[in-house]
Formats: structure tokens, C-alpha cells, sequence
């Protein structure tokens, strides 16, 4: 196998090209699965062509033979003819049409499918570092870009070609002379394209990143959460200002596109209508200088009819190449995206864990994580061990390293030094599915779908039945509310549960978790946004149905831990203490400090 261009050594320009043709083949390569259609498109094309060359020679028996000589038989087989091919050419380019537009939107189904797919298998870094508009934008408005140049481009310059080429073949069987004039300005046409190309591919690929902006911010000010932010701060009229400069970018870069060239198409449009003249003053020059010449008035209509052919494919095909030209920076956005490394994915031969026999025990050794870009460790030789069916709880004060320990729990990423174990399996070293089975996560960014109550319950289980989704709410102490509501668990909960409290969303997440049965919960402080009444009836519930259950738990308020088997104690993402709750009150350390500033921060009423 030959090695490919070594960039480094290339000058910009042909790095740039290189890196043009690899995107071309990987085009290409999109319609690999549907070659079989597409060869039958490209045949029907061809015949098309073929079938259309036969007009001008028609006319030209009409217009020398059948006309003059008033031969009434030829005359009408010569407009059957027409009439036939015309009638021919018509079906062929139906039916080649419906199937590459068949082709065209399997593509698109095929590249939008692996873009979501692909980033369903990204990190969750990968999420964090980007904007939900962006990746909005890409998928829907970079794709739907696309979408002309991968419906019909293959298709237009197999049959531009085709056109072309059988146009040159009947030109040259007719005369050579009018032939070289009719081409010769051809090449001028190609160094004008190829100047306007690489101005509008550079407009376009200003312009998608203007239109990601601007989806980015609609996604944002138009969110439940976006109005809410910018009516309590005052800030509507900023948003709209922002939106309004972000939409005027774009409207200038638009009209950039359109217009760009436009001088150029409009020469060359003017050359397509002033050749046809020229090409009867020519050929009517060398009519009148050979009398035995084979150019006759015949000759001379059925070439300009070969003309009208060749011209407006030749300008078609230039187009659709300006068109392939730009769209390489939409293909090139998208090719981003898919070629973006999966940092968290099943190792080969990554063992399945089995739900029913796993234990429960887990063990972080000697773990160490930093986060992308950040100064320092988020963790730094964290050690600790979770017994099977256990409570162990996190604390400490913010940025403290809580969160991290949980998301790495969940593998949502993976340490930098040390390992992380589940009955004695490196979680790098387990399917990623099957540990879902087995670990269940509530976080503090609680989610629902814009759904009904049912749906986002069975989201976690979608054979549960509604027995079970009532169990599961009685659990998370939400059942009730539920059952008051007037369409019951067919309540649609509105854009991100806004319909909710998030003390409400708080407890739908605890109860979707639950349904999932895992043996091993991870709450993320789940109740973070509960009353002190509501909290500690969830947390008896919790603890009934955590019995048996490894539990590993990011306290929000310390005296909903108290029954906790362990506490760890973290302080700038290291564990300063360990032990249980009044074990860990009396050392007068860290977790004293933290829980007599809770005591002061709560109502007189709710001190125990």
C-alpha cells in the first residue's frame, strides 16, 4: 500500500489540496452501499444521452431533405422521431431521478445516523466543552446543506458528462471546424469557475459557523431557562440585540454567497448566447467560400440545436463543481465531528457483567483525574473501599471533588492513574451497557423528557409495568402527587419537567433510577432540592430500598447521613477523613466544621 501525503512537507496550499481529495473519496465513499442503484442511475443517464443526439440529426434530415424535396413519408418518420426520443428521454430522466434521489436521501439518513451515533459514544468532556446549538447546528443545518449536493450531484455530472461528450461526438461527425470554435471556450470557463470556487467555499464556511452561532443562541435566550435568566436580570433586550447582530452577520454572508461570481456566471451566460450567432456567421462564411462543403443549412440548425447541449451542461457541470467546491467545508464540519476520538468505549474483549450476580463492591485505588485544560488534579490519590449492600457518603465543600468521584464511578470518565473496580472488574475492562445495568444514577442535574410521566419513568425500563412505575413512585415519595394530578401518569411534564418543582423533577428522577432495580445506587445529591420534611421521608424510603444494596451517596445536607456505614471527607480532591457520623463529629476536624456551619445555616426549628 502506497503511504499517504506526509503534510508536513507539503506547502499550504497542496496540504490544503491533499486534504480536499481525501474529503472528495470519503464522499465518495458514502455511496458505496448503494453502487448497485447507481449503476443502474448511471446507465439510464447514458442512455438518456445517447438517446438525445438523435434530435439533431432529425432536423437535419428535415431541414436538407425532407423540406426541399417535399418528401411527406420522411417527414412525418423524422417528427416521430422527435417525438419518440423527446418521449424517450423524458422517462429515462423520471426514473433516474426517483432512484438518485432514493440514493441521495439513504446517504443522508446514513451520515445524520452516524453523526448521532457517534457522539452518543463521545465523553461526556466532549459535552462539556460544547455548545448543545453546535452540535444542533451540524447535524440538522450543515447536513441539510448537504443535502442538494449528495441528492443530485453524482447524478448531475454523470449526465452533464454524458451530454457533453455525445454533443462533441455528433459536433464532430458533423464538422471539426464548428466543433474546435463551439469548445474553444471551454478552458476560459474552467479558470473562471476555479476562482469563483475557492471565493465561495471560504464564504461558506464563515457562513455555517455564523449559523451555528446563531442556533446557538436561539437554543439558549428561547429556552424555558434562557427567558427566565434574561427576564430576572433584566437582560431581554441584550439578548435580542446579541441575536439580532448574530442574524445580520449571517444575512450579509448569505448575500455574499449568492452574489459571488455572479459577474462571472454572467459572462459566461452571455458567451453561451453569442456563440450560437457566431457559429451561423462562420458557418455561413464557409458556406458561401465551398460550395462542396459539407456543411449545409441543416448542419448548420442541428449544430446549434447540438449547442444548445452542450452549453448549458458544460455550465451546469461547472456549477455543480462550484457547488462540490463549497460544500467541502460543510463535509469537512461534519467529517469533524465523526473523526473526534471516543476517549470512553469498550475495551476488545471487554467482559459483560452479569446484574443478578454481581455483589456490589467497590474500590477506587489509588485514583487520580484531572480535567481537561484545568490547572490541577481533581482527584489525587483517592483510595477508598465500598463494601457490598453499604451507605458510604461523600462530603465535603464545593469543588471539593464529589461530583468527579461520582462520574467516575459512572464511568462517564476514566482516571488518569489508578483503577476503579466493581467486585474486583476494572470498570475499563466492562461493557459500558452492562455496567449501566448494574449501577443507577441520579444526579443533581435532574432531566426529564418531553413526555409524559409514564414515558420518562420507562425510559429506565421500557417493559415496566404500572404496578411497577406505581412502586417506584411510592418510593420516591411522589405518588401521590402524581395521582392528584388530573391526567395521572399521563401528565405531559413540559420542556425539561418545567411543569415540575424541582423538589417534583427530584423525585421522578429517584423513581425512574429505582424502577431500573440496580445494585448499586449512586446519588449525586439527589434531594438536593427537597424540603427538610420531604427529604428525611425520602430518606427512610431510600434506605429500605437501599437495603441490600451498595450505596454511594453526595450529601447535600449532612444530617441525611447520619446511618451512613462511612463517611469520606474530601478537601481539594484528596480524602482528608473517614469514618462514621459521630465518629467524625468528635475528631473536631473538617467534617465538624462542615456540619456546625450547617447547623448555624438552618431555621431554629429544624435543629435537632
Amino acid at each position: 500500500m502506497r503511504p499517504g501525503p506526509n503534510l508536513e512537507t507539503l506547502s499550504r496550499q497542496e496540504a490544503k489540496d491533499a486534504v480536499r481529495g481525501a474529503d472528495v473519496r470519503r464522499i465518495l465513499g458514502l455511496f458505496r452501499p448503494y453502487r448497485g442503484t447507481l449503476a443502474m442511475v448511471f446507465a439510464l443517464i447514458v442512455g438518456s444521452a445517447v438517446v438525445g443526439i438523435i434530435s439533431p440529426f432529425l432536423i437535419r434530415e428535415i431541414v436538407d431533405v425532407a423540406l426541399p424535396e417535399q418528401r411527406v413519408t420522411l417527414l412525418l418518420w423524422c417528427v416521430a422521431g422527435l417525438i419518440a426520443a423527446t418521449a424517450g428521454t423524458t422517462a429515462l430522466n423520471v426514473t433516474q431521478s426517483v432512484l438518485s434521489t432514493r440514493v441521495g436521501q439513504a446517504v443522508m439518513h446514513d451520515l445524520r445516523v452516524s453523526v448521532h451515533t457517534h457522539l452518543q459514544r463521545m465523553g461526556l468532556g466532549f459535552f462539556t466543552r460544547t455548545r448543545t446549538g453546535e452540535l444542533q447546528s451540524r447535524i440538522l443545518s450543515d447536513i441539510g446543506s448537504m443535502q442538494a449536493v449528495i441528492t443530485s450531484v453524482m447524478t448531475q455530472i454523470v449526465s452533464s458528462s454524458a451530454a457533453i461528450l455525445m454533443a462533441i461526438v455528433a459536433m464532430l461527425a458533423m464538422d471539426w471546424r464548428l466543433t474546435l470554435f463551439s469548445v474553444a471556450v471551454v478552458p476560459l470557463a474552467v479558470w473562471l469557475n476555479r476562482r469563483v470556487a475557492r471565493r465561495r467555499r471560504a464564504i461558506v464556511k464563515r457562513r455555517q459557523e455564523k449559523a451555528a452561532d446563531l442556533n446557538s443562541s436561539i437554543q439558549e435566550s428561547l429556552s424555558v431557562s434562557g427567558i427566565l435568566l434574561g427576564t430576572t436580570m433584566g437582560q431581554t433586550r441584550a439578548l435580542n440585540d446579541a441575536f439580532t447582530g448574530r442574524s445580520r452577520e449571517l444575512a450579509d454572508l448569505e448575500v455574499a454567497s449568492e452574489v459571488a461570481g455572479r459577474w462571472v456566471v454572467a459572462l459566461f451566460t452571455a458567451l453561451m448566447a453569442i456563440i450560437p450567432a457566431l457559429t451561423y456567421l462562420l458557418g455561413g462564411m464557409l458556406l458561401f467560400q465551398e460550395a462542396d462543403s459539407r456543411i449545409t443549412i441543416g448542419t448548420l440548425v442541428a449544430f446549434v440545436a447540438l449547442q444548445s447541449a452542450l452549453m448549458p451542461n458544460t455550465n451546469n457541470l461547472l456549477r455543480v463543481a462550484n457547488q462540490v467546491s463549497a460544500s467541502l467545508a460543510l463535509f469537512t464540519r461534519v467529517f469533524e465531528y465523526l473523526d473526534a476520538p471516543i476517549t470512553i468505549t469498550d475495551a476488545p474483549g471487554a467482559r459483560v457483567l452479569d446484574p443478578a450476580a454481581v455483589r456490589g463492591k467497590v474500590h477506587f485505588a489509588h485514583v487520580t483525574f484531572t480535567y481537561p485544560g484545568a490547572d490541577g488534579p481533581a482527584l489525587a490519590d483517592v483510595d477508598f473501599t465500598v463494601p457490598p449492600g453499604t451507605h458510604t457518603a461523600l462530603v465535603g465543600a464545593t469543588g471539593s471533588g464529589k461530583t468527579t468521584t461520582g462520574y467516575l464511578m459512572a464511568r462517564l470518565y476514566d482516571p488518569d492513574a489508578g483503577a476503579i473496580t466493581l467486585d474486583g472488574y476494572d470498570l475499563r475492562e466492562v461493557t459500558l451497557e452492562s455496567l449501566a445495568a448494574c449501577i443507577g444514577v441520579v444526579t443533581q442535574e435532574t432531566f426529564l423528557l418531553h413526555a409524559t410521566i409514564a414515558e420518562n419513568l420507562r425510559f429506565a425500563r421500557p417493559d415496566a409495568t404500572d404496578d411497577e412505575l406505581e412502586a417506584a413512585a411510592r418510593i420516591a415519595q411522589i405518588h401521590d402527587h402524581i395521582a392528584a394530578l388530573p391526567d395521572g401518569y399521563d401528565t405531559v411534564v413540559g420542556e425539561r419537567g418545567y411543569r415540575f418543582s424541582g423538589g417534583e423533577k427530584q423525585r421522578l428522577a429517584l423513581a425512574r433510577t429505582i424502577l431500573r432495580d440496580p445494585l448499586v445506587l449512586l446519588l449525586d445529591e439527589a434531594t438536593s432540592a427537597l424540603d427538610t420534611a420531604t427529604e428525611r421521608a425520602m430518606a427512610g424510603a431510600l434506605e429500605a430500598v437501599s437495603h441490600g444494596r451498595t450505596t454511594v451517596s453526595i450529601a447535600h445536607r449532612l444530617s441525611t447521613i447520619r446511618h451512613a456505614d462511612q463517611i469520606l471527607v474530601l478537601e481539594r480532591g484528596r480524602i482528608v477523613e473517614r469514618g462514621p457520623y459521630d465518629e467524625l463529629l468528635a475528631a473536631d476536624g473538617v467534617f465538624a466544621r462542615l456540619a456546625a456551619r450547617e447547623a448555624d445555616m438552618l431555621p431554629e426549628a429544624e435543629r435537632s
